[in-house]
């Protein structure tokens, strides 16, 4: 079975930074050449070491070859609860400072090198884990981190079980292995990432139910966690107050009470039309995505307002006490972190290269590198955390080029073209290839559609879409990627399709019920997004939103 592995850059394979310099002392230890000391293993392993090496990475290997407690020096140590495939990698980093971490290694290795005191490998692993964490292994890597006290790696995974918190308690088994403690700190958490808090009380019956001898009389606590003022009243009424868990429980009854008097004072304040001091059962959790709409087109011209939306609240509002970015329209954006990359575009003069980077976080913004060249209407994606900057329109001409932009390194480097020059192209990322569709190559709109692999540095096409179009978007939702509105000289497209990367085929999707050109989408709770257009030559900023599972559109306010 394939496993991920890591290298310094996270990615896919590989090996962690290596320097030339140790390379000698790592050739001292494969051909047995003064060493001084031999670990043996309770598994049969040997492994003859140099303790003066040992003892500068690592304060637990300092100790042992330091410590006068013993009349003579160590040199012969039986290590306990250390494997041979685990100590090969530790000793690798100790030497060369290159090792592998594999999925199928990276929690023993982090374990053991935490015994062994190594940073050098704890926070690889650390940060490897982060890396790979997904719905299957969250919630094994949140309890080793708070049993070994990697606090850090703890708080990392406990969000993603916050945010995926709906998936993983209709889905994973080991959700219902959770103790009361730890449930109760996730329901009662601001930051649960529920739109219907029902999903927080049918999973604590579920848990329940696991073992209701030892846990049915937890429903008091657990009760207080869920904000039950946001529930219909009916659903309240019929399914909670009435369950047999509540109702055999004397404890329930002021919680229960206290809600039900909230849903009789709402009925009679809407009545009398009456400001209303909302009480802790009906506060609203904090939302898990805000949608930034930043720079772009204002009456006419570019502006570098930045605004925010709510989706649980439903509600745009201007960012304020912002630091200036600079007007500009037709760039690209792209969100690392908390870091909102601001790439190329227009400011009313020039055509520009620069690449300013938002945090959303402290509202300070700062100037990064420069692309290669001067880009609009460019096509943009995240890719493993890299940004590309793909086509678009130089100072005279629609280009083909590329290139990506490592954070870490502030540099732009350029990557193969693609094989069709492309503007107004939209971009997006699947099964971590990056797929650009359709555009303008300053002749004829286009349907075609291309794939980056990063693995290869090449582009090879897909199939087309059914029309062509530029100014539209892409957006990967739920394993498939959408391709919605656009422009094709004559008429705003509302067609909209997705393409299904496992049969290399386009479908219909339900038509968009508005005309327009469409400049972004985005998913948030689940639901496509779709953001600002163009209607008959004026500006409108409507906000449309597309739920897959009901193959239907609906209207969001004004931005």
């Amino acid at each position: 079975m394939e496993t991920n592995k890591h290298r310094s850059c996270f990615h896919d394979g590989g090996r962690c930074t290596c320097s030339k310099a140790l390379v000698p002392l790592n050739e001292l230890r494969d051909n047995n050449l003064l060493s001084d000391a031999v670990f043996r293993l309770e598994d049969g392993g040997v492994f003859r070491v140099h303790r003066a090496i040992l003892s500068m990475r690592s304060t637990y290997f300092r100790q042992l070859f330091t410590t006068t407690l013993h009349k003579s020096e160590e040199t012969d140590i039986l290590l306990h609860g250390i494997s041979s495939d685990l100590m090969t990698p530790i000793l690798d980093c100790v030497y060369y400072r290159e090792f592998d971490i594999r999925s199928d290694n990276a929690c023993r290795l982090l374990v053991a090198a935490d015994h062994l005191c190594i940073p050098d490998v704890t926070e690889p692993c650390c940060d490897f884990l982060k890396d790979t964490m997904d719905a299957d292994n969250c919630i094994g890597i949140m309890q080793l981190a708070r049993f070994h006290f990697f606090a850090d790696l703890e708080t990392h995974a406990r969000r993603f079980v916050l945010r995926h918190f709906v998936q993983l308690s209709q889905q994973k088994e080991e959700m219902l292995e959770l103790s009361a403690e730890e449930l109760q700190a996730i329901i009662e958490s601001e930051e649960l990432n529920v739109k219907d808090e029902k999903v927080v009380w049918e999973f604590i019956l579920r848990w329940i139910n696991h073992d209701p001898g030892n846990r049915k009389g937890h429903i008091v606590d657990l009760l207080k966690g869920v904000r039950l003022g946001l529930l219909d009243a009916k659903f309240f009424t019929e399914m909670v107050s009435s369950h047999p868990y509540v109702t055999q429980n004397e404890d329930c009854s002021p919680v229960i009470s206290e809600t039900l008097t909230f849903f009789r004072d709402v009925e009679m304040m809407k009545k009398e039309d009456k400001e209303f001091v909302t009480p802790r059962i009906a506060y609203p959790r904090i939302p898990q995505d805000f949608l930034l709409a930043v720079c772009g087109r204002r009456d006419e011209s570019p502006t570098d307002v930045i605004e925010a939306y709510d989706a649980r609240a439903d509600r745009w509002s201007v960012v304020a006490d912002v630091e200036p970015i600079g007007p500009r329209v037709n760039h690209g954006t792209a969100v690392v972190g908390f870091d909102i990359y601001i790439i190329g575009g227009f400011d009313g003069v020039e055509v520009l290269r620069s690449c300013r980077c938002f945090n959303a976080v402290t509202k300070t913004r700062r100037e990064v590198a420069p692309m290669k060249a001067r880009r609009r209407r460019l096509s943009v994606a995240v890719l493993r955390n890299a940004v590309y900057a793909v086509g678009g329109y130089g100072r005279s001409e629609v280009t083909s080029t590329a290139e990506s932009y490592d954070p870490k390194t502030n540099q732009w480097s350029l990557i193969n073209p693609m094989n069709t020059q492309r503007c107004d192209a939209a971009a997006a990322v699947l099964n971590d290839k990056i797929y650009v569709a359709a555009g303008y190559d300053d002749r004829i709109f286009l349907n075609s559609v291309e794939v980056y692999d990063p693995d290869t540095n090449q582009w090879t096409f897909v199939a087309p879409m059914r029309i062509v179009r530029n100014d539209g978007c892409c957006i990967a939702f739920h394993g498939c990627l959408y391709a919605l509105g656009g422009y094709r000289g004559i008429s705003h497209e509302r067609i909209a399709e997705k393409y299904n990367p496992e049969e290399d085929t386009w479908t219909d999707i339900s038509d968009i019920d508005f005309e327009g050109r469409i400049y972004n989408a985005e998913v948030i709770d689940d639901t496509i997004f779709v953001i600002g257009e163009y209607e008959r030559s004026v500006t409108t900023l409507h906000v449309k939103c597309f739920n897959d599972k009901e193959n239907r559109w609906f209207v969001s306010l004004f931005v």
